[in-house]
Protein backbone atom coordinates (compact mmCIF):
# COMPACT_ATOMS: atom_id res chain seq x y z
CA UNK A 1 0.00 0.00 0.00
CA UNK A 2 0.95 3.62 -0.81
CA UNK A 3 1.78 4.40 2.91
CA UNK A 4 0.85 8.54 2.33
CA UNK A 5 -2.46 7.08 2.14
CA UNK A 6 -2.49 3.24 4.17
CA UNK A 7 -0.66 5.57 7.14
CA UNK A 8 -2.69 8.39 6.85
CA UNK A 9 -5.05 8.38 10.56
CA UNK A 10 -9.00 8.92 11.16
CA UNK A 11 -9.46 12.52 10.23
CA UNK A 12 -10.57 14.79 13.43
CA UNK A 13 -13.64 15.87 11.68
CA UNK A 14 -14.55 12.16 11.26
CA UNK A 15 -13.62 11.15 14.49
CA UNK A 16 -15.28 14.46 15.99
CA UNK A 17 -18.26 13.27 14.11
CA UNK A 18 -18.71 9.93 15.01
CA UNK A 19 -18.48 10.86 19.03
CA UNK A 20 -20.98 13.48 18.08
CA UNK A 21 -23.42 10.97 15.94
CA UNK A 22 -22.51 8.06 18.58
CA UNK A 23 -23.12 10.73 22.08
CA UNK A 24 -25.81 12.38 20.63
CA UNK A 25 -23.83 15.77 20.87
CA UNK A 26 -24.59 19.15 19.89
CA UNK A 27 -21.67 19.19 16.63
CA UNK A 28 -20.09 22.65 16.40
CA UNK A 29 -17.23 20.56 14.84
CA UNK A 30 -17.38 19.76 11.15
CA UNK A 31 -18.12 22.80 8.60
CA UNK A 32 -21.55 22.48 7.12
CA UNK A 33 -24.87 24.66 7.50
CA UNK A 34 -27.91 23.69 8.41
CA UNK A 35 -29.36 26.71 6.81
CA UNK A 36 -29.08 29.36 3.91
CA UNK A 37 -29.37 26.95 0.58
CA UNK A 38 -31.26 29.01 -2.22
CA UNK A 39 -34.52 26.75 -3.02
CA UNK A 40 -34.67 27.84 -6.70
CA UNK A 41 -31.06 26.97 -7.39
CA UNK A 42 -32.01 22.92 -6.43
CA UNK A 43 -34.93 23.66 -8.12
CA UNK A 44 -33.13 24.33 -11.51
CA UNK A 45 -31.14 21.58 -11.07
CA UNK A 46 -33.86 19.55 -10.01
CA UNK A 47 -35.37 20.46 -13.54
CA UNK A 48 -32.32 19.61 -15.09
CA UNK A 49 -31.73 16.19 -14.04
CA UNK A 50 -35.13 15.53 -15.46
CA UNK A 51 -35.04 17.36 -18.43
CA UNK A 52 -31.96 17.46 -19.66
CA UNK A 53 -28.78 15.09 -20.48
CA UNK A 54 -27.45 13.16 -18.00
CA UNK A 55 -24.93 11.58 -19.76
CA UNK A 56 -20.92 12.53 -20.35
CA UNK A 57 -20.86 16.16 -20.36
CA UNK A 58 -17.43 18.34 -21.72
CA UNK A 59 -14.74 17.46 -19.56
CA UNK A 60 -13.99 20.92 -19.00
CA UNK A 61 -17.34 21.76 -17.31
CA UNK A 62 -20.58 22.64 -19.40
CA UNK A 63 -20.30 26.07 -21.59
CA UNK A 64 -23.12 27.55 -19.49
CA UNK A 65 -21.17 27.16 -16.27
CA UNK A 66 -18.06 28.15 -17.57
CA UNK A 67 -19.27 31.66 -18.88
CA UNK A 68 -21.15 31.63 -15.57
CA UNK A 69 -18.03 31.44 -13.70
CA UNK A 70 -16.25 34.61 -15.44
CA UNK A 71 -19.33 36.62 -15.51
CA UNK A 72 -19.82 35.95 -11.49
CA UNK A 73 -15.97 37.01 -11.02
CA UNK A 74 -15.91 39.66 -13.22
CA UNK A 75 -19.46 41.61 -11.70
CA UNK A 76 -18.45 40.54 -7.50
CA UNK A 77 -14.47 41.07 -7.83
CA UNK A 78 -13.78 42.77 -11.06
CA UNK A 79 -11.53 39.52 -12.20
CA UNK A 80 -11.34 39.04 -15.84
CA UNK A 81 -11.54 35.53 -16.84
CA UNK A 82 -11.94 33.77 -20.26
CA UNK A 83 -13.72 30.64 -20.17
CA UNK A 84 -10.48 28.62 -21.56
CA UNK A 85 -8.91 29.59 -18.08
CA UNK A 86 -12.02 27.68 -16.52
CA UNK A 87 -11.98 24.13 -15.68
CA UNK A 88 -15.26 22.73 -13.29
CA UNK A 89 -14.37 20.42 -10.94
CA UNK A 90 -15.93 17.73 -8.53
CA UNK A 91 -15.60 19.78 -5.41
CA UNK A 92 -12.86 22.25 -4.29
CA UNK A 93 -11.01 19.50 -2.98
CA UNK A 94 -10.49 17.97 -6.45
CA UNK A 95 -9.86 21.24 -8.16
CA UNK A 96 -6.69 21.60 -5.27
CA UNK A 97 -5.97 18.07 -6.06
CA UNK A 98 -5.82 18.19 -9.90
CA UNK A 99 -4.13 22.01 -9.56
CA UNK A 100 -1.27 20.44 -6.91
CA UNK A 101 -0.79 17.00 -9.81
CA UNK A 102 -0.33 19.98 -12.58
CA UNK A 103 2.08 22.07 -11.42
CA UNK A 104 4.43 19.95 -8.90
CA UNK A 105 7.50 17.27 -10.19
CA UNK A 106 9.12 15.27 -7.69
CA UNK A 107 11.59 17.08 -5.55
CA UNK A 108 9.65 20.38 -6.06
CA UNK A 109 9.63 22.58 -2.89
CA UNK A 110 6.08 23.53 -1.49
CA UNK A 111 5.09 26.15 0.75
CA UNK A 112 2.18 25.58 2.70
CA UNK A 113 1.08 27.35 5.64
CA UNK A 114 0.12 26.21 9.37
CA UNK A 115 -2.70 25.58 10.33
CA UNK A 116 -3.15 23.73 7.13
CA UNK A 117 -6.13 22.44 5.42
CA UNK A 118 -5.87 18.49 5.60
CA UNK A 119 -6.06 17.35 2.12
CA UNK A 120 -2.74 19.75 0.96
CA UNK A 121 0.38 17.91 2.01
CA UNK A 122 -1.28 14.00 1.20
CA UNK A 123 -1.55 15.47 -2.24
CA UNK A 124 1.92 17.60 -2.28
CA UNK A 125 3.64 14.34 -1.19
CA UNK A 126 1.89 11.70 -3.71
CA UNK A 127 2.77 14.10 -6.42
CA UNK A 128 6.73 13.70 -5.06
CA UNK A 129 6.94 17.12 -3.70
CA UNK A 130 8.51 18.26 -0.58
CA UNK A 131 6.12 20.32 1.67
CA UNK A 132 8.02 23.09 3.48
CA UNK A 133 5.70 24.06 6.43
CA UNK A 134 5.76 27.90 7.75
CA UNK A 135 2.90 28.68 10.39
CA UNK A 136 0.84 32.09 11.26
CA UNK A 137 1.24 32.88 14.89
CA UNK A 138 -2.51 33.44 17.17
CA UNK A 139 -3.64 35.39 17.69
CA UNK A 140 -3.47 37.39 15.01
CA UNK A 141 -2.40 34.82 12.05
CA UNK A 142 -1.25 37.48 10.02
CA UNK A 143 1.02 36.95 6.79
CA UNK A 144 4.46 39.31 7.44
CA UNK A 145 7.37 40.08 5.56
CA UNK A 146 9.30 37.98 8.15
CA UNK A 147 7.71 35.19 7.79
CA UNK A 148 7.61 34.96 4.41
CA UNK A 149 11.68 35.86 4.29
CA UNK A 150 12.04 32.84 6.71
CA UNK A 151 10.16 30.93 4.21
CA UNK A 152 10.74 31.10 1.06
CA UNK A 153 13.37 29.39 -0.75
CA UNK A 154 15.44 28.95 -4.29
CA UNK A 155 13.40 25.92 -4.13
CA UNK A 156 10.03 26.90 -4.07
CA UNK A 157 7.85 25.84 -7.07
CA UNK A 158 4.79 26.46 -5.25
CA UNK A 159 3.04 28.40 -2.46
CA UNK A 160 -0.75 27.23 -1.11
CA UNK A 161 -2.46 29.85 0.47
CA UNK A 162 -5.92 29.73 1.79
CA UNK A 163 -8.15 32.67 2.03
CA UNK A 164 -10.51 33.13 3.67
CA UNK A 165 -8.75 31.08 6.09
CA UNK A 166 -10.05 27.88 7.57
CA UNK A 167 -9.50 27.44 10.49
CA UNK A 168 -8.45 30.78 11.67
CA UNK A 169 -11.24 33.08 9.92
CA UNK A 170 -9.03 35.53 8.79
CA UNK A 171 -9.59 37.22 5.41
CA UNK A 172 -5.72 38.60 4.82
CA UNK A 173 -5.82 42.04 3.51
CA UNK A 174 -4.61 43.46 0.82
CA UNK A 175 -1.28 44.96 2.12
CA UNK A 176 -0.66 40.65 3.22
CA UNK A 177 -1.35 39.64 0.05
CA UNK A 178 0.63 42.58 -1.74
CA UNK A 179 3.81 41.15 0.50
CA UNK A 180 2.66 37.41 -0.71
CA UNK A 181 2.70 38.27 -4.18
CA UNK A 182 5.97 40.34 -4.10
CA UNK A 183 7.56 36.69 -2.45
CA UNK A 184 5.93 34.92 -5.49
CA UNK A 185 7.33 37.68 -8.22
CA UNK A 186 10.53 37.17 -6.92
CA UNK A 187 11.00 33.59 -6.25
CA UNK A 188 9.19 32.37 -9.52
CA UNK A 189 7.04 30.65 -8.00
CA UNK A 190 3.42 29.84 -8.85
CA UNK A 191 0.54 30.30 -6.36
CA UNK A 192 -2.75 27.76 -5.86
CA UNK A 193 -4.94 30.34 -4.13
CA UNK A 194 -7.46 27.89 -2.22
CA UNK A 195 -10.54 30.92 -2.26
CA UNK A 196 -13.56 28.56 -1.83
CA UNK A 197 -14.26 31.00 1.47
CA UNK A 198 -14.57 34.24 -0.82
CA UNK A 199 -17.99 34.78 -0.45
CA UNK A 200 -17.79 34.20 3.12
CA UNK A 201 -16.78 37.26 4.71
CA UNK A 202 -18.02 40.05 6.88
CA UNK A 203 -18.46 43.61 8.25
CA UNK A 204 -18.07 45.08 4.50
CA UNK A 205 -15.25 43.57 3.84
CA UNK A 206 -14.80 42.69 0.17
CA UNK A 207 -12.57 39.59 -1.11
CA UNK A 208 -9.39 40.59 -2.88
CA UNK A 209 -8.14 37.56 -5.39
CA UNK A 210 -4.77 36.94 -5.19
CA UNK A 211 -4.58 36.80 -9.15
CA UNK A 212 -5.89 40.81 -9.62
CA UNK A 213 -2.42 41.89 -7.79
CA UNK A 214 0.05 43.54 -10.08
CA UNK A 215 2.39 40.32 -11.59
CA UNK A 216 -0.18 37.55 -10.42
CA UNK A 217 -2.54 37.21 -12.85
CA UNK A 218 -0.15 34.24 -14.97
CA UNK A 219 1.00 32.93 -11.90
CA UNK A 220 -2.00 32.06 -9.98
CA UNK A 221 -4.67 29.34 -9.63
CA UNK A 222 -7.46 30.53 -8.44
CA UNK A 223 -10.34 28.02 -6.90
CA UNK A 224 -13.65 28.40 -5.90
CA UNK A 225 -16.21 26.23 -4.61
CA UNK A 226 -20.12 26.06 -5.53
CA UNK A 227 -20.69 24.04 -2.32
CA UNK A 228 -18.92 27.31 0.13
CA UNK A 229 -21.25 29.32 -1.75
CA UNK A 230 -24.56 28.29 -1.75
CA UNK A 231 -23.91 26.10 1.56
CA UNK A 232 -24.97 22.79 -0.34
CA UNK A 233 -21.44 21.46 0.51
CA UNK A 234 -23.04 17.90 -0.99
CA UNK A 235 -23.18 19.16 -3.97
CA UNK A 236 -19.21 18.71 -4.52
CA UNK A 237 -18.73 21.21 -7.58
CA UNK A 238 -15.92 24.02 -7.96
CA UNK A 239 -13.51 24.79 -10.51
CA UNK A 240 -9.59 25.82 -10.82
CA UNK A 241 -9.31 29.37 -12.87
CA UNK A 242 -5.59 29.78 -14.18
CA UNK A 243 -4.01 30.82 -17.14
CA UNK A 244 -4.38 29.07 -20.33
CA UNK A 245 -1.84 26.72 -20.05
CA UNK A 246 -1.88 26.13 -16.44
CA UNK A 247 -5.63 25.46 -17.04
CA UNK A 248 -4.79 22.84 -19.58
CA UNK A 249 -2.37 20.89 -17.30
CA UNK A 250 -5.10 21.38 -14.86
CA UNK A 251 -7.65 20.40 -17.18
CA UNK A 252 -5.49 17.24 -17.97
CA UNK A 253 -4.83 16.12 -14.12
CA UNK A 254 -9.13 16.48 -13.77
CA UNK A 255 -9.49 14.25 -16.78
CA UNK A 256 -7.99 11.18 -14.55
CA UNK A 257 -9.39 11.76 -11.78
CA UNK A 258 -13.32 12.36 -12.12
CA UNK A 259 -13.32 13.55 -16.19
CA UNK A 260 -16.86 15.34 -15.14
CA UNK A 261 -19.01 16.44 -12.89
CA UNK A 262 -23.02 15.43 -12.82
CA UNK A 263 -24.45 18.24 -15.72
CA UNK A 264 -27.55 18.70 -13.69
CA UNK A 265 -25.65 20.26 -11.01
CA UNK A 266 -23.59 22.37 -13.14
CA UNK A 267 -26.51 24.01 -14.62
CA UNK A 268 -28.00 24.67 -10.83
CA UNK A 269 -24.43 26.21 -10.15
CA UNK A 270 -24.61 27.96 -13.40
CA UNK A 271 -28.10 29.70 -12.75
CA UNK A 272 -26.86 30.40 -8.88
CA UNK A 273 -23.73 32.40 -9.77
CA UNK A 274 -25.94 34.62 -12.00
CA UNK A 275 -28.00 35.91 -9.31
CA UNK A 276 -28.12 39.67 -8.10
CA UNK A 277 -25.27 40.96 -6.41
CA UNK A 278 -28.13 41.48 -3.36
CA UNK A 279 -28.78 37.74 -2.95
CA UNK A 280 -24.95 37.29 -1.59
CA UNK A 281 -24.94 40.79 0.73
CA UNK A 282 -28.01 38.46 2.08
CA UNK A 283 -26.85 35.54 2.61
CA UNK A 284 -23.58 37.27 4.36
CA UNK A 285 -26.05 39.19 6.75
CA UNK A 286 -27.65 35.99 7.45
CA UNK A 287 -24.44 34.51 8.25
CA UNK A 288 -23.07 38.03 10.10
CA UNK A 289 -26.20 37.63 12.53
CA UNK A 290 -25.36 33.89 13.42
CA UNK A 291 -22.09 34.83 14.08
CA UNK A 292 -22.57 37.86 15.83
CA UNK A 293 -25.45 35.79 17.98
CA UNK A 294 -23.12 32.88 18.93
CA UNK A 295 -20.45 35.36 19.37
CA UNK A 296 -22.29 37.60 22.24
CA UNK A 297 -23.26 34.00 23.75
CA UNK A 298 -19.88 32.16 23.93
CA UNK A 299 -18.72 35.37 25.71
CA UNK A 300 -21.38 35.61 28.45
CA UNK A 301 -20.52 32.10 29.19
CA UNK A 302 -16.75 32.76 29.79
CA UNK A 303 -14.93 32.23 26.34
CA UNK A 304 -12.13 34.34 24.70
CA UNK A 305 -12.93 34.31 20.92
CA UNK A 306 -10.38 35.90 18.53
CA UNK A 307 -11.54 37.72 15.72
CA UNK A 308 -14.20 36.49 12.67
CA UNK A 309 -13.02 38.07 9.25
CA UNK A 310 -14.84 35.33 7.47
CA UNK A 311 -15.50 31.31 7.24
CA UNK A 312 -18.23 29.92 9.26
CA UNK A 313 -15.68 29.54 12.20
CA UNK A 314 -15.02 31.20 15.09
CA UNK A 315 -12.03 30.33 16.88
CA UNK A 316 -11.58 30.29 21.22
CA UNK A 317 -8.69 30.64 23.10
CA UNK A 318 -8.34 28.66 25.86
CA UNK A 319 -6.11 29.90 28.20
CA UNK A 320 -7.73 33.31 27.56
CA UNK A 321 -11.03 32.04 29.06
CA UNK A 322 -10.08 30.32 32.24
CA UNK A 323 -9.32 27.07 30.98
CA UNK A 324 -5.57 25.38 31.49
CA UNK A 325 -5.66 22.41 29.17
CA UNK A 326 -4.70 21.36 26.08
CA UNK A 327 -6.79 21.54 22.64
CA UNK A 328 -7.45 17.62 22.55
CA UNK A 329 -7.70 17.12 26.08
CA UNK A 330 -10.88 20.11 26.03
CA UNK A 331 -12.44 18.55 23.63
CA UNK A 332 -12.46 15.15 24.21
CA UNK A 333 -14.15 15.65 27.20
CA UNK A 334 -16.92 18.23 25.99
CA UNK A 335 -18.45 15.65 23.66
CA UNK A 336 -18.28 13.04 26.02
CA UNK A 337 -19.28 14.94 29.69
CA UNK A 338 -20.86 18.23 28.10
CA UNK A 339 -22.49 17.17 25.20
CA UNK A 340 -20.52 19.47 22.31
CA UNK A 341 -18.38 18.45 19.59
CA UNK A 342 -15.37 20.84 18.83
CA UNK A 343 -12.08 21.03 16.97
CA UNK A 344 -9.09 21.45 18.48
CA UNK A 345 -6.44 24.04 16.18
CA UNK A 346 -3.99 21.26 16.69
CA UNK A 347 -5.07 18.47 14.18
CA UNK A 348 -4.29 21.98 11.37
CA UNK A 349 -0.31 21.50 11.89
CA UNK A 350 1.72 18.81 11.14
CA UNK A 351 4.96 20.59 13.27
CA UNK A 352 5.19 22.70 16.48
CA UNK A 353 1.59 22.68 17.03
CA UNK A 354 -0.76 25.12 18.54
CA UNK A 355 -2.04 23.74 21.80
CA UNK A 356 -4.28 26.30 23.31
CA UNK A 357 -7.01 26.77 20.83
CA UNK A 358 -10.52 25.38 19.46
CA UNK A 359 -12.60 25.64 16.53
CA UNK A 360 -16.20 25.72 16.44
CA UNK A 361 -19.08 26.07 13.35
CA UNK A 362 -21.54 29.16 13.76
CA UNK A 363 -23.78 27.84 10.76
CA UNK A 364 -26.16 26.20 12.60
CA UNK A 365 -29.74 27.11 13.37
CA UNK A 366 -30.64 29.31 16.28
CA UNK A 367 -32.03 26.55 18.26
CA UNK A 368 -28.40 24.54 17.60
CA UNK A 369 -25.81 27.53 18.46
CA UNK A 370 -28.35 27.88 21.28
CA UNK A 371 -28.35 24.48 22.36
CA UNK A 372 -24.54 24.45 21.60
CA UNK A 373 -23.48 27.50 23.88
CA UNK A 374 -25.18 25.84 27.09
CA UNK A 375 -23.05 22.92 26.38
CA UNK A 376 -19.85 25.00 26.00
CA UNK A 377 -20.70 26.88 28.91
CA UNK A 378 -21.10 23.12 30.73
CA UNK A 379 -17.73 22.19 29.12
CA UNK A 380 -16.11 25.32 30.87
CA UNK A 381 -17.55 24.28 33.84
CA UNK A 382 -15.38 21.13 33.80
CA UNK A 383 -11.80 23.38 33.50
CA UNK A 384 -12.82 26.09 35.24
CA UNK A 385 -14.56 25.32 38.67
Amino acid sequence: MNPIFADLPTTIFEHMSGLARELQAVNLGQGFPDFGWPQDVIETAARALVEGSNQYPPMRGIAELRRAVCDHYRVHQQLEVAVDQVIVTSGGTEALTASIMAVVKPGDEVLVFQPVYDSYLPIVRACGGVPRLASFAPPNWRITAELLDESFTERTRLVIINNPHNPVARAFGEDELRLLAAACIRHDAIALSDEVWEHIVFDRRRHAPLASLPGMAERTIKVGSAGKIFSMTGWKVGWAIAPTSLARAVGNAHQFITFTTPPNLQSGVAFGLGKDPAHFDAMRATFAEARDFFLAGIAAAGFSAMPVEGTYFVCVDLPASGIDVDDVTFCERAVREAGVAAIPISAFFEQNPVRHVLRLCFAKKRETLEAGIERLAAARRLFAG
